[in-house]
C-alpha cells in the first residue's frame, strides 16, 4: 500500500464543501468516486482543511492510501479524467511516508479573501469574489485587522456549529491590501475556527464602509460573544491558498572510504636507448653540374 499526497485545485461553487455530505455533492466524494472507478478500491481522502460550501481552493493538500501499484503520472491523469465535468483539478501527486497526514502533519494554513470593490458587477469572476459596490477604505481595514493578530479568544468570530475544543487560536498574520479593483485579505495561522476568516472579513468590511471604527474590531474581539459579530462575509470570495508542512532533512548515509589499490607493475616491453649520433658528421651535398 502506498500513501499518496495530492495538491488539488477546485471551484467550490457546485459543492457543499470539501467533506462528504448526505444532502449534496462534495469535493471529497467526487475524488473518492473517481478513484474507485479507476482502481476498484474505495479509499478515503483526508485534506488539510475542510472548506465550506462555495469556498474555493488554489492548492488544497490531501492524502489517500492505495493498494494498487500506480505511477504518480498515471494517478494524476486518471483522476483528472474521471472527475470531469466537475471543476476539480489534481495539480500534483507524490508518494509520501506512511505516517504523513495532510491534516495532522500540517503546521500552517493560508487563506485569501477577494473583495471586488467597484460599481459594475463581475462578469468573469461571478461566484469567485464578494462584490461591494461602495468604496472601501483599505487603510482603515488594515488598522482594524491589526487588533486580531496574535493569540486570542476568538469566540466572537466562531461559528455556533464549530467543533473545535477551544476558541483560543493564534493568528499569525492578517493583511489587507488593494490590488486594482480588488481588496485582498490574507490570513495565516496554524489552524482556524469554523467561519473565523469569513467572520473577520465581514467585520473588516464594516470598517471599510465607515460603519465601524477600527477600534470596534478590538471591542468585538474582547466581547467573546457571537452576538457582537457585525457581519459574516459570504463564502464565494474565500480561497484556501496553501498548507505548510515541516521540511524534513534527509540524512544521507556516510560514504565508505574508497579502497586503496596497490600499484600493479605492468609488463611493458623495454624501449631501447636512443643511439648517440653526435659523432656522425653530415656529408655536404654535392652540386649537380648542368650540361
Amino acid at each position: 500500500m502506498t500513501r499518496w499526497r495530492l495538491t488539488i485545485e477546485y471551484d467550490g461553487g457546485p459543492f457543499m464543501g470539501w467533506q462528504r455530505q448526505d444532502h449534496g455533492p462534495s469535493v471529497q466524494q467526487t475524488l473518492e468516486d473517481a478513484l474507485e472507478r479507476m482502481t476498484g478500491e474505495r479509499a478515503a481522502f483526508s485534506a488539510a482543511g475542510r472548506t465550506d460550501a462555495g469556498v474555493h481552493a488554489l492548492a488544497m493538500a490531501a492524502h489517500t492510501d492505495i493498494d494498487r501499484t500506480l505511477t504518480a503520472h498515471r494517478l494524476r491523469e486518471g483522476l483528472n479524467a474521471l472527475v470531469r465535468p466537475h471543476p476539480i483539478s489534481v495539480l500534483d501527486v507524490s508518494p509520501v511516508a506512511d505516517d504523513w497526514h495532510a491534516r495532522f502533519s500540517c503546521i500552517g494554513r493560508r487563506y485569501l479573501y477577494r473583495i471586488l470593490n467597484r460599481r459594475p458587477p463581475p462578469a468573469l469572476d461571478a461566484g469567485r469574489v464578494w462584490h461591494i459596490a461602495v468604496p472601501l477604505d483599505a487603510g482603515a481595514m488594515a488598522k482594524g485587522a491589526a487588533h486580531l493578530i496574535g493569540r486570542h479568544d476568538f469566540t466572537t468570530f466562531r461559528s455556533a456549529h464549530c467543533q473545535s475544543d477551544s476558541p483560543v487560536k493564534t493568528l499569525d498574520g492578517l493583511e489587507v491590501s488593494r490590488v486594482g479593483d480588488e481588496i485582498h485579505v490574507t490570513a495565516a495561522a496554524r489552524s482556524f475556527l469554523h467561519h473565523q476568516v469569513r467572520s473577520m472579513v465581514g467585520c473588516l468590511a464594516l470598517v471599510g464602509r465607515g460603519q465601524w471604527r477600527a477600534d470596534d474590531i478590538r471591542r468585538a474581539l474582547e466581547a467573546r460573544d457571537r452576538a457582537a459579530l457585525g457581519f459574516n462575509a459570504p463564502p464565494q470570495g474565500l480561497y484556501f491558498v496553501e498548507a505548510i508542512y515541516p521540511q524534513k532533512r534527509i540524512k544521507l548515509p556516510k560514504r565508505a572510504p574508497a579502497p586503496q589499490i596497490a600499484a600493479i607493475p605492468l609488463p611493458w616491453p623495454e624501449i631501447p636507448a636512443r643511439p648517440d649520433i653526435s659523432q656522425h658528421r653530415a656529408r655536404p651535398c654535392s652540386r649537380s653540374r648542368r650540361p
